[in-house]
C-alpha cells in the first residue's frame, strides 16, 4: 500500500507520485486549504489538500480527525520559501495529495498522544497499543531491537551458539518464589516459569558445547519496583575452560559494541574495579554510583575512646563510626540537615551526628564538647574537612553503617546535583563473599546462587566457616545499577555437595532438587563460568530513562497487574477441574 516511508520523502523526490500510508497526527483546516501530519513509523510528512487538485479528496479531508489511518496518493512538491519546517527531516517538501481514501476511523483518544508524559501511567499501561504509537516509547523499542541485534552479531563473531532453554522446568526455589504452572497430564504436580536458565546452561558446558548465549525470558514472582518485572529479559553468558579475566574481556568487549552501535558512544574497556569490600566501605553499596565523589570515611581509630558515648560504646561492641564530609555543606539550612537524621534511620541507624567546621578548624556541633582537641583535629585530618564543610557520622555495626551512609551518600547526591548526568561510569565489583548468614531463618544463603564456586583455597571452609569462604563472583555495575553479574561455577559434585551442606541442605533435599546436575558432574563437567545481563536495564540506561517499563512493549504494574488484558484474571471452573485444582477462599477475618 505504500511507495514510499512518511519520513525519508526529501527535495530528491520533488515531482515524484507517491502512494503513503499511516495516521493522521494533526488535522489543521485553513479555509481553502487542509494540512495534515501523516504519521508511520518512519516519520512524518505534510500533506496538503487542495480542492484545485482534487475536490473529493479535499472533501474527504474536512472529516479527517486524530489517529485515523488513511492512504494517500500524491505528488512530491517544494515548499514555498519561508514554509519549511527545520524540525522536521521531511520539512522541505510536503505531498499535494490527488486522492485520499480512509482505512479505519478512530474515536476520540482517551489520552493526548502528544502530551502522554503527563498521563498517569496506569491509563497509558491501559491503551499501551497506543502509548506505543508515540515516537519517543516507538524509539525505545527500536532501541531494544538494535542492542539484541548487537550482543547477537558479537557473540556470533565470538563463537558463541544460541541456545534454547526450557520455559517449563521444575521448581528448584532459591531466592525469589517460582511462578508455578500446573500440569493436567499430571495431576498434582506442576512445573515452573524459570527464574534463570542457569541450571540448564551448566549442562550444555558438561554437554561439550563449551560457549552458549540467549536473549532470554526469565520469571520471578516477587515484590517490584522501576527496575524490577515480574517477567523479565536477560543476556545470558556461559564458556567453558575459562577464568574471570577471559569472561570480564569478553563482556567489556560486548558492552563496547553495544554502546558504539546504539548511540554512538566508545566506550573505553578496561573497566574499572573494586573488591566487595572496597565498595562496601567507601561506598556503603555493592553498586556504588561512581558519578560523584562523597567516599565514606572511617574514624574508628580516632574516637574509640572518645567521651562521646555513643561513639566508644558503638565501637566497644564491635561497631564503627563513619561518616560524609559534605563540601560547602555547612551552608544548608538547619531543616534540610535535621532532614538527614531520616535517611540513615529508616536505613536502620539509630541517627545522626554532625558538625560544621568553622574558620580556624573549630567544630561547631553539639558533639564537640565530649571530644578533645587531639580527636577533634584526628576527625579534621581524616575527613579532609575545610570550613564550611559538613561533616555526618553514623556510630553502628558495620552493615549498618555501610548502608545508611550509602543511603545517605545517593540522598545528597541526588539532593546537591552531584551527579554528572552525562557520564557513564562503569566498575566491576569482585571478590564477593559466598554466603551470607539469615537471622531470621538461621541458615547461610548463597549471596549469588548456590552454583557459585568458592575461592579455590576456601572450599573446606564450606565444612569449617562457611561464612569466611570468598566466592569467584564478579557484578559489572553502571552509573549505580547492576548491570549483570555472574561466576565461576562449581563443577566438582563433592564440592557441589559441600556448597548445598552448607545452605543447610540434607543431601537427601539436595538430590530431590538437584539429582540432575549433580548426576551430571559424574560425567565429566569442564571447570566453566559464566554472566548474566538485564537486558532491561541496559536498555533503559541507553535511552535515558528512569524505569524499564518504558522499555518493554507490554510491561506489568508494580503490583504484577496486566492493566491492558486485566491478567491476572480468574478462570472457568471447568479449566481448573481439568487442572484438578481447587481454590482456597481466605478465611473471614474475626472482629
Amino acid at each position: 500500500m505504500k511507495s514510499h516511508r512518511c519520513g525519508e520523502l526529501n527535495l530528491a523526490h520533488c515531482g515524484c507520485m507517491v502512494e503513503l500510508a499511516g495516521w493522521v497526527q494533526r488535522r489543521r483546516d485553513h479555509g481553502g486549504l487542509i494540512f495534515v501530519d501523516l504519521r508511520d513509523r518512519f516519520g512524518v510528512v505534510q500533506v496538503v489538500f487542495n480542492p484545485e487538485i482534487d475536490k473529493a479528496a479535499f472533501l474527504a479531508a474536512e472529516k479527517l480527525r486524530n489517529e485515523f489511518v488513511v492512504a494517500v496518493k500524491g505528488q512530491v512538491i517544494k515548499r514555498l520559501p519561508g514554509m519549511e519546517n527545520p524540525n522536521l527531516a521531511t520539512g522541505e517538501i510536503e505531498v499535494a495529495a490527488h486522492s485520499l481514501e480512509v482505512l479505519s476511523e478512530s474515536k476520540p483518544l482517551p489520552f493526548q498522544l502528544d502530551r502522554a508524559e503527563d498521563v498517569d501511567e496506569s491509563l497509558r499501561l491501559r491503551y499501551r497499543y497506543l502509548d506505543l504509537r508515540r515516537p519517543e516509547m516507538q524509539r525505545n523499542l527500536i532501541l531494544r531491537h538494535r542492542t539484541c541485534q548487537a550482543v547477537r552479531n558479537y557473540f556470533n563473531e565470538h563463537d558463541f551458539l544460541e541456545i534454547e532453554t526450557p520455559m517449563l522446568t521444575r521448581s528448584t526455589p532459591e531466592g525469589a518464589r517460582d511462578y508455578l504452572v500446573p500440569s493436567r497430564l499430571h495431576p498434582g504436580a506442576f512445573y515452573a516459569l524459570p527464574q534463570s536458565p542457569q541450571l540448564f546452561k551448566q549442562l550444555l558446558m558438561v554437554s561439550g558445547l563449551e560457549r552458549y548465549y540467549q536473549i532470554v525470558r526469565c520469571f520471578r514472582d516477587e515484590d517490584l519496583r522501576a527496575d524490577r518485572q515480574p517477567e523479565f529479559t536477560q543476556i545470558d553468558v556461559e564458556m567453558s575452560f575459562t577464568d574471570r579475566e577471559e569472561i570480564i574481556h569478553i563482556i567489556e568487549g560486548m558492552i563496547r559494541r553495544v554502546f558504539r552501535e546504539t548511540i554512538g558512544l566508545e566506550v573505553q574497556p578496561p573497566f574499572p574495579r573494586l573488591t566487595y569490600r572496597e565498595a562496601m566501605d567507601k561506598y556503603g553499596s555493592d553498586k556504588p554510583d561512581l558519578r560523584f565523589g562523597l567516599p565514606i570515611v572511617d574514624i574508628s581509630s580516632v574516637v574509640a575512646n572518645s567521651g562521646f558515648k555513643v561513639f566508644s560504646q558503638a565501637i566497644a561492641k564491635g561497631g564503627v563510626v563513619r561518616g560524609l564530609n559534605v563540601k560547602g555543606g555547612g551552608s544548608l539550612p538547619r531543616r534540610e540537615i535535621d532532614l538527614l537524621a531520616n535517611v540513615v534511620t529508616e536505613a536502620g541507624a539509630a541517627g545522626l551526628a554532625w558538625g560544621i567546621v568553622e574558620a580556624g578548624g573549630e567544630l561547631r556541633s553539639s558533639i564537640a564538647k565530649f571530644l578533645s582537641a587531639e580527636e577533634v583535629a584526628g576527625i579534621l585530618n581524616a575527613m579532609a574537612a575545610e570550613p564550611g564543610d559538613l561533616l555526618c557520622w553514623v556510630a553502628a555495626p558495620l552493615a549498618v553503617a555501610a548502608t545508611a551512609l550509602g543511603r545517605l551518600r545517593l540522598y545528597l547526591g541526588e539532593k546537591l546535583n552531584l551527579i554528572d548526568r552525562n557520564s557513564w561510569q562503569f566498575v566491576w565489583i569482585v571478590d564477593w563473599p559466598l554466603l551470607e548468614w539469615n537471622p531470621e531463618e538461621r541458615r547461610y544463603e548463597a549471596l549469588h546462587h548456590p552454583f557459585t564456586s568458592p575461592h579455590p583455597d576456601d572450599v573446606e571452609l564450606l565444612v569449617t566457616d562457611p561464612g569466611k569462604a570468598r566466592a569467584q563472583a564478579y557484578d559489572l555495575v553502571l552509573n549505580g545499577i547492576e548491570l549483570g553479574g555472574g561466576s565461576i561455577r562449581i563443577h566438582r559434585r563433592e564440592v557441589q555437595e559441600k556448597m548445598f551442606k552448607a545452605l543447610g541442605m540434607s543431601n537427601e533435599e539436595a538430590y530431590a532438587r538437584f539429582g540432575f546436575l549433580l548426576d551430571a558432574f559424574d560425567y565429566g563437567p569442564p571447570p566453566h563460568g559464566g554472566i548474566a545481563f538485564g537486558l532491561d536495564r541496559l536498555v533503559m540506561l541507553l535511552a535515558g530513562r528512569d524505569s524499564i517499563r518504558d522499555c518493554i512493549a507490554f510491561p506489568k504494574t508494580q503490583s504484577a497487574m496486566d492493566l491492558l488484558t486485566q491478567a491476572p484474571a480468574q478462570v472457568a471452573a471447568s479449566q481448573l477441574r481439568e487442572l484438578h485444582i481447587r481454590t482456597v477462599a481466605e478465611a473471614p477475618v474475626q472482629k
